[in-house]
């Protein structure tokens, strides 16, 4: 592995850790989506600026770091045009491949990208 390898891995991995601390709340947030019938996926957006997506539901300075987090659904990301409809069934199994996880969609200078990460129980 390289350096700029090393690098992302590490960036990850300290991003993973931040959210590890949200994923009770995500949870919470998650059941609330499904079970008042808004959706089946709810996704959660990571983000350092400004973004058009989803409700926050966390600020930056709520998580001590540069980092808020916005709760979104997957018909939103389609219909903002983040995910296509042929991508849609290839996603909805993805999803369902991590029942017991918390879906982020994180927004970084690494680009975008799905974290999948189980809920912290403490």
């Amino acid at each position: 592995m390289n350096n700029k390898e090393g690098d992302v891995t590490e960036k990850l991995l300290v991003l993973k850790q931040l959210l590890e601390n949200y994923t009770k709340a995500a949870k919470a947030a998650s059941d609330k989506i499904i079970s008042e019938n808004i959706s089946n996926y709810p996704i959660f957006v990571v983000h350092q600026d400004q973004v058009e997506i989803g409700v926050p539901l966390f600020t930056a300075e709520q998580t001590k770091s540069q980092w808020a987090i916005n709760a979104s659904t997957l018909e939103e990301f389609y219909t903002k045009g983040l995910i296509s409809k042929e991508k849609l069934d290839d996603f909805r199994k993805l999803y369902k491949n991590h029942p017991d996880d918390i879906c982020f969609f994180v927004l970084s200078e690494l680009g975008a990208q799905y974290l999948f990460i189980p809920v912290k129980d403490y």
